[in-house]
């Protein structure tokens, strides 16, 4: 195992883990939340109901799962990226991309490491005369228990929040992991350390944070931003004020998350064109424009009419009078005449959001 986790280190992941597949002791926790709602519009979590607590269903043959992190603060990140990362939320007139999906498509990045980690376990296996190591890897692609799957293999312990948190990293790195058919030692997990801290759910935009540990996807705003297809309810909108593709209040407001690491690779660091961009700016980009700025991004697989949705809720927000702080009236000025070249757009759900925008 101590070589696994050398090449794991190689490939610059930031720890690696064991753990076994009997997860029985989560499905009541799983099928509370489904049977709550609190999936919403990802039907694919209710249709694959318990598969995902079973590793051996999804993977037949799967004796042990290697878990992943990797740490995704771009390099540059100031030791106070916390603030610099709240004084964002405090400029209306710009638009605001989770800190995850500035550069890379993580998925891209985790998954090729991924795969070269599984394939140097079966070379090395071969080389000891024990070929027939089946390995499948996964990162956020697939039914499986992620964050279950790190806690118990001591990647961290489940935060208030629901993300997986460490001592030494706070909560900003990816998961993934590698089904094999081999059974491994598991790593041992590790001891919660949340103590009596709220500060995720009191400062949670949209009260998405419903309990300690339960998160209601359908207010959180991560999801209405990318997962949710349809209208951005009314009530939620004035609460989602310039975040345009996810959020990251529940991490920034985590004490442990002074502890965050840069990650070494130049893959997460942020691009240009999605950060520190004016609202009026990001309007004004054709679905051309949006698919070349998102190429290899997460974001693209949003599409324009669901990103422009974002933008206008964003534009919305920043014209409303109460808003704090107030934007100039040549920001207000740009904001409304980037929303008026959309008035007419085919897709009816681009039209009603850019209406309810001009009309704050």
């Amino acid at each position: 195992m101590s070589q696994v986790q050398a090449w794991g280190r190689e490939l610059g992941f930031s720890q690696i883990g064991v753990a076994g597949v009997d997860l029985s002791s989560a499905e009541p926790g799983l099928l509370a939340w489904l049977a709550a709602g609190f999936h919403g519009d990802m039907d694919y979590m209710q249709r694959h109901g318990l598969r995902r607590a079973r590793p051996a269903e999804l993977v037949p043959g799967t004796l042990s799962v290697v878990t992943a992190r990797m740490d995704y603060l771009p390099r540059h990140s100031p030791p106070d990226w916390q603030a610099v990362e709240w004084a964002r939320l405090e400029r209306p007139q710009e638009g605001t991309v989770s800190l995850y999906a500035r550069g890379r498509d993580y998925h891209k990045v985790l998954r090729q490491r991924l795969q070269t980690l599984s394939e140097r376990m079966q070379d090395a296996l071969a080389a000891a005369g024990e070929a027939g190591l089946a390995a499948r890897v996964f990162t956020d692609s697939a039914p499986v228990l992620e964050a279950e799957l790190a806690t118990r293999s001591g990647l961290g312990w489940r935060g208030k929040h629901t993300l997986v948190l460490h001592r030494e990293a706070g909560s900003m790195f990816f998961l993934g992991e590698v089904y094999v058919n081999l059974a491994l030692p598991p790593t041992p997990p590790e001891t919660a350390h949340c103590g009596q801290c709220t500060a995720c759910l009191d400062l949670c935009p949209t009260g998405a944070i419903v309990a300690p540990y339960r998160v209601d996807a359908r207010r959180c705003i991560s999801y209405l931003t990318i997962e949710h297809a349809g209208p951005i309810p009314l009530e939620l909108r004035p609460l989602m004020g310039n975040r345009i593709y996810g959020c990251d209040d529940c991490q920034l407001a985590c004490p442990w998350n002074k502890f965050a690491q840069t990650s070494p690779l130049p893959d997460f660091d942020a691009r240009a064109p999605l950060t520190g961009q004016t609202l009026a700016t990001l309007l004004g980009w054709t679905e051309a424009d949006f698919l070349r700025h998102t190429e290899g991004s997460a974001i693209r697989r949003i599409g324009h009419e669901r990103w422009l949705r974002n933008l206008a809720v964003a534009a919305g927000n920043a014209l409303r009078p109460q808003r704090q702080p107030v934007v100039s009236e040549t920001q207000a000025a740009a904001l409304r005449n980037a929303l008026h070249q959309h008035a007419g757009h085919p897709s009816a759900l681009v039209r009603e959001h850019v209406a309810w925008a001009l009309a704050q």
